[in-house]
């Protein structure tokens, strides 16, 4: 069977951990297992991989921490487990760089629909390079935003770091400046059939984005709240 992936299940629950493990081997993943933050460095440093199924959690520091962590230094997937009325750690985990979340109790095929569907949209823009098509570099404001490279510049060419959840938001904006977008038309466009109705997820990704957005020339960020709409990013794009 084809490899279709490396990943890491962090997570104290042995038995949990067990099931991922070998439902995620029988779809032709390779997985590695972690119980806590100790093993889960270790893992990190003897391997790439392309996802992290992180639990909240966890003894010693906690999964919302070691998000933090994570994101600090890579830009790899990772998709939160929470419990299943936590609605407080889901947020946290978006605000943390997560890209995605899942609540126990699950079952093993919506986890593998999740994975999938992370991973599918990570590696899109890569995947398609190959084919010698040009970059679709845009410009915003005083912002160069190259949608083939998945990168973004300020006006003095300061590479800004997103994570693949605020990159693809800020993808949609970019390819529809000055209309509004509902947030579930956000969700649509940078999650799919993924896509879970949790609103305040796309609220968290706006935020995000706006902190990284301000440092720009313009006196008011270029995203803007319509009333009863959703968002609109209200600059003129247009290519490089």
């Amino acid at each position: 069977m084809k490899q279709a992936g490396h990943l890491l299940v962090v997570d104290d629950d042995r038995e949990i951990c067990d099931l991922i493990r070998h439902f995620f081997e029988r779809h032709g993943y390779r997985v590695g297992v972690a119980h806590d933050e100790a093993q889960m460095q270790s893992e990190l440093r003897r391997h790439d991989f392309d996802l992290v199924v992180l639990d909240v959690m966890l003894p010693g520091r906690n999964g919302l921490d070691l998000c933090r962590d994570i994101r600090g230094r890579s830009q790899v997937p990772i998709i939160m487990v929470t419990a299943i009325n936590e609605t407080a750690d889901r947020i946290v985990g978006l605000e943390m760089g997560a890209d995605d979340y899942i609540a126990k109790p699950f079952e093993p095929r919506e986890l593998l629909a999740r994975v999938r569907a992370v991973i599918r949209r990570f590696t899109a823009t890569a995947a398609a390079e190959p084919d010698g098509r040009p970059s679709q570099v845009l410009r915003f404001d005083d912002w160069t935003i190259d949608l083939a490279q998945r990168r973004l510049w300020s006006a003095d060419n300061v590479v800004i770091t997103l994570t693949m959840a605020e990159f693809d938001l800020l993808g949609v904006f970019v390819t529809h400046p000055r209309r509004t977008l509902s947030r579930d038309q956000l969700l649509d466009f940078t999650q799919g059939h993924a896509a879970q109705s949790f609103d305040r997820s796309i609220d968290i990704l706006v935020s995000r984005l706006r902190r990284k957005l301000a440092g720009g020339a313009k006196a008011v960020n270029p995203i803007v709240t319509v009333r009863g709409g959703g968002y609109m990013l209200s600059s003129e794009v247009r290519p490089q």
